[in-house]
């Protein structure tokens, strides 16, 4: 096939140098790969079936070239999977999808990097392996998907507590700056901070400089910008964050803290102690749900409370 190794940047020429001496036999070629793998007579049945090549199972590549033609059609926009993936698997789903089908396969391959946790490399074998579903029970899902963004796709991904207590941290400090933001309003695409988000994501899916634009942004609504504030949301939301109602993300009680209902009870006793003149039990209270993680913010309308 022209063309082979374009994805993985490779060459016939080096691929062939390191050919195996010891050649599977059947192959015409030494770098042919298996489409259809006939069964053995020791493997169970569930395992295989008849087909007009004799018994046996798809080979592990065209798996991925049926799913994809089946699924998505003979041509699509976006193909992704680990850096480990790109040769020789994703390098033979183009050689077996652009030869059944004539055409191009896809336009634009996106290879991650690896998730590490406490910078080992995620493995079973070192114990230090989980499932989406557990950090799910720890952490909320959209500090999870802002903890991915804030790292470009193709880098390592160093997983960590440490790591997702900060970056909800960093989340709080956005969803902050959108407290009293009503609505929801467009992207202003010719203003500046949005123009350079989307110089950003258009360069490889840049999130990382994507993000640097939001906290400039939160920045300004903080300083009592309204139009900032607005741009914040609508750019927050082109990835899928700050859609929430800020007071419901900066209330929402982590797994194991106190919950709402106790801390509002906490808040009106302190409320009472206050009007009561009554000021250290009210200043005994606050500190209570410092220590707790729990923020009072005492305005014209009232007090209000959010976790740090």
């Amino acid at each position: 096939m022209r063309g082979y190794g374009k994805l993985s940047g490779k060459s016939l020429e080096d691929l062939r140098a390191g050919e195996r001496v010891d050649v599977m036999a059947g192959k015409q070629d030494p770098l042919d790969f298996v489409l259809w793998k006939h069964a053995r007579d020791d493997e169970p049945e569930e395992v295989k079936w008849e087909s007009a090549w004799g018994s046996g199972r798809p080979g592990w590549h065209i798996e991925c070239s049926a799913m994809g033609s089946q699924l998505l059609g003979r041509h699509f926009d976006i193909h992704g999977g680990g850096q480990d993936l790109q040769f020789p698997h994703h390098e033979n789903e183009i050689a077996q999808s652009e030869g059944a089908h004539q055409c191009r396969f896809v336009n634009y391959w996106m290879h991650n990097g690896f998730v590490r946790v406490d910078d080992e490399k995620m493995s079973k074998s070192l114990g230090n392996f989980f499932t989406i579903r557990e950090v799910l029970k720890k952490y909320d899902a959209e500090v999870l998907r802002f903890f991915i963004l804030r790292a470009h796709y193709r880098s390592p991904l160093n997983y960590s507590d440490v790591h997702l207590d900060d970056a909800r941290q960093a989340l709080t400090r956005l969803y902050t700056a959108l407290k009293g933001v009503a609505g929801d309003a467009p992207v202003d695409w010719s203003e500046a901070h949005a123009q350079r988000f989307k110089s950003a994501l258009d360069d490889d899916f840049g999130t990382p400089e994507a993000m640097a634009v939001l906290f400039d942004l939160a920045t300004a609504a903080n300083r009592g910008d309204a139009t900032s504030a607005r741009q914040l949301k609508a750019l927050g939301g082109v990835l899928g964050l700050l859609q929430r109602d800020p007071q419901i993300f900066l209330q929402a009680a982590p797994a194991g803290g106190p919950g709402n209902d106790e801390i509002d009870a906490k808040v009106a006793a302190r409320t009472a102690a206050k009007k009561a003149k009554n000021f250290a039990e009210s200043d005994r209270i606050r500190d209570e749900l410092k220590a707790a993680g729990i923020l009072l913010e005492d305005g014209p309308q009232g007090t209000t409370w959010r976790r740090a």
